[in-house]
């Protein structure tokens, strides 16, 4: 996997430096989606049949892990490079949103706090420091 290594990161000539724009949008959707739980909350508390406090919790977890994971993991992309950094948020990002999905799935609300909260908050943190 040499491609994610940081002597990488560095434009060769010609590089079109317009694919950097779309990328940084997308990075920040990402970081930004957490946010977008409160449009989901009350479909999850009928869902769960739970309290709003419940569902809350969700946010809350992936809201900490977002920072705790930025604020502790922040040197690893100065030492590893952007593109492993991103690489390894990427997997955090998505493998949360496959356990919070198993969790939705399987009516077992304590996956989503592990997958969605947890996991995927720390894949969020990782994206802020990439």
């Amino acid at each position: 996997m040499s491609w994610l290594d940081r002597e990488r990161t560095i434009a060769r000539p010609g590089f079109n430096r317009w694919l950097i724009p779309p990328a940084a949008l997308a990075v920040h959707l990402c970081i930004g989606q957490v946010y977008a739980s409160s449009v989901y909350k009350t479909a999850l508390v009928e869902h769960f049949d739970a309290s709003l406090t419940q569902i809350g919790v969700i946010f809350s977890i992936a809201i900490v892990m977002l920072g705790l994971s930025a604020a502790f993991m922040g040197t690893w992309v100065d030492t590893n490079g952007p593109r492993k950094a991103m690489f390894v948020a990427a997997l955090f990002w998505s493998g949360g949103f496959m356990i919070g999905s198993v969790g939705i799935f399987s009516h077992q609300l304590w996956l989503v706090y592990l997958g969605y909260g947890f996991i995927g908050g720390i894949g969020r943190g990782k994206v802020i420091w990439s």
